[in-house]
């Protein structure tokens, strides 16, 4: 059933320079069906495509890059979904999650509104440092 995926590792065609890619030309791009790009949104927390007004899903060129990272890895390395989490999680990937400089020992990925928070934590102290 799957085993046209595993052959097309790579993009079926070349990747138009576009900021922004419908679910269909993903799709066609890498060779995924639909349905299998959404159920992967609710695997992997990295892979989080925005939605525009009118409701459909459109990827970056970065979120595509990911897509074909990880049909790679469960196509044709075996990656099991978990095992891509965890590799995405600890960095080991290109998509590195930031870490809480208290917790880099402990390898732990860091939400993005915490990211956020403290860069505008940090934003404000030089804030106060320039006034």
């Amino acid at each position: 059933m799957h085993s046209h995926a595993v052959d097309k590792v790579k993009p079926s065609l070349p990747l138009p320079d576009k900021l922004f890619y419908k679910i269909g030309e993903v799709s066609k791009l890498t060779g995924i069906e639909a349905y299998v790009l959404r159920y992967w949104e609710t695997e992997f927390p990295f892979l989080k495509p925005r939605k525009n007004k009118s409701g459909q899903r459109v990827y970056t060129r970065k979120e595509l890059e990911l897509v074909l990272q990880v049909k790679k890895m469960l196509y044709q390395e075996r990656y099991t979904i978990e095992g891509v989490r965890k590799r995405f999680g600890e960095g080991t990937t290109q998509s590195q999650e930031m870490k809480l400089p208290s917790e880099k020992k402990q390898r732990t990925p860091v939400s993005r509104e915490d990211v956020i928070g403290l860069v505008r934590k940090r934003l404000q102290e030089i804030l106060t440092q320039i006034r």
